[in-house]
């Protein structure tokens, strides 16, 4: 990190210099180790409800969300959406002259907002609430018990919530000679001139877009023959045309053999998946079975050791950051309360941060029904045109839902209230939406699927009944 006041403001939140780890109890209600999201609401989760609770992390609580991931990210989507907004101003009948970006502040300015949200995941507030903090590295030494730094931490329950890291491609060459990923991009100060970014899913995406925009000449590389590849085809067309407005230069369909195909390049970042955080904890000293994915669970957390579950993106096949919320508030009912939530039955939105935005939430099958952006009155007073709502359904029963807009993660909600509820196409049909408001697309979508039950037959009846009426 740079040596700057704000990272200064963060690490004395989320680790403190000096530190003195608290001397451990007999045996803990909860172990937690890995000081992520998924770890910081286990611990506060449990300690609130009054638990005898432990956390250990090695280096930064916050985990990715706070320190790499979506505060800075987003932090710096902001500033880069500030300098599309002026530059097309124009579309507005608005004249900017001239665009500049000041990088260094365009960072400064993340690192600050990032410290401003510190005190949120802080060692302090742990242990204001009642956390035994440890700082250092944690391994099982059997079923039950555990170590830091020397000191052994025995427990009735224990939730390894390790999070991920960035996956390196077998690209050759790659790993002689320094490059970026999520862990270190955000500690730049200078500007690239130039960026070569291997992976066209989320991240890919979102930092080709605010690098272009910010003046780096970025080009996108992926071996897939489109961008992110998870979402609707329709959706990811409409990014990758947005990302080659903004000067995105695409190679899809590429296999970079060797890191001299990204050699002109001033950077590279590379943006191609996540590994599991598990090599150190001597897993097998506690029975924990792993696979490639990382720690195995079942429907209701639990690990091979009945003792310990797992939570967030060690164990989930969805790595963000409000699934590992979820997964937390589980872990907390079914190893402190014998519950037997499960993860199934969970309804599970994600965002893309593009601009526009791409959310989805449950399934593809079944009937579609899009209702254009164009067709919305508050996008096109916006000039936000390019972008849809499509909802999945079965006989008026929602499945999915897609949501391309400028905010769609802020939209995608109402659909997920909806699957979460049982709530039908009608249900949104008759649920009053301010006018004018891109949520109207919703409503839309349900007079389009009411007009598709007046068949022939229905409107003769109807007709008839108005001859008698």
């Amino acid at each position: 990190m740079p040596a700057d006041a704000a990272d200064a403001r963060l690490r004395a939140a989320v680790h403190p210099p000096g530190w003195t780890s608290p001397e451990p109890r007999r045996r803990y209600d909860l172990l937690v180790i890995g000081g992520g999201t998924a770890g910081l609401v286990c611990a506060m989760g449990a300690a609130g409800l009054g638990a005898r609770v432990a956390l250990v992390e090695r280096e930064l609580l916050g985990g990715d969300c706070l320190n790499t991931g979506c505060v800075p990210s987003k932090a710096l989507l902001r500033s880069a959406r500030a300098a599309a907004d002026a530059r097309r101003a124009s579309d507005v009948g608005i004249r900017v002259t001239g665009v500049e970006t000041d990088f260094a502040a365009v960072m400064a300015r993340m690192r600050d907002r990032r410290a401003d949200i510190s005190p949120h995941d802080s060692a302090e507030r742990l242990r204001a609430a009642g956390v035994d903090v440890y700082f250092g590295e944690a391994r099982f030494t059997g079923a039950a018990s555990a170590s830091v730094d020397g000191r052994a931490l025995a427990f009735r329950r224990a939730v390894i919530a390790t999070g991920g890291r960035p996956a390196v491609p077998p690209i050759p060459g790659l790993a002689e000679q320094p490059f970026l990923t999520s862990e270190t991009l955000f500690s730049l100060t200078e500007q690239p001139g130039s960026l070569a970014i291997v992976g066209g899913g989320a991240i890919g995406c979102e930092m080709a877009q605010a690098f272009a925009r910010l003046g780096t000449a970025v080009t996108l590389f992926d071996q897939a023959p489109r961008l992110l590849t998870g979402e609707d085809g329709d959706a990811a067309a409409i990014v990758a045309r947005r990302l080659t407005a903004d000067g995105v230069a695409l190679r899809l369909g590429a296999n970079v053999e060797s890191r001299a195909a990204l050699q002109p390049c001033d950077q590279i970042l590379v943006a191609a998946g996540r590994s599991p955080n598990i090599e150190t904890l001597d897993l097998a000293a506690a029975g924990v079975a792993v696979d490639a994915s990382g720690v195995v669970v079942d429907d209701h957390l639990r690990t091979t050791n009945r003792r310990i579950f797992a939570a967030g993106d060690v164990a989930s096949p969805f790595k963000f950051t409000h699934v590992a919320d979820a997964l937390a508030r589980i872990v907390i009912q079914n190893a402190l309360f014998f519950g037997r939530k499960r993860v199934s039955a969970l309804v599970i939105p994600w965002c893309t941060y593009t601009d526009p935005e791409v959310a989805h939430v449950g399934g593809y099958d079944g009937e579609t029904i899009t209702i254009p952006l164009a067709d919305v009155d508050r996008a096109v007073v916006e000039e936000e045109r390019d972008g849809f709502v499509r909802v999945h359904h079965d006989r008026g029963r929602l499945l999915g839902c897609t949501v391309v807009a400028s905010r769609a993660g802020e939209m995608i909600g109402l659909a997920t209230h909806a699957l979460t509820h049982g709530a039908r196409l009608g249900d949104l049909g008759t649920t009053i939406q301010p006018y004018p408001t891109m949520n109207n697309a919703f409503r839309a979508a349900a007079d389009a699927y009411a007009r598709t039950r007046l068949t022939p037959a229905v409107r003769g009846l109807l007709r008839r009944y108005f001859r008698l009426f």
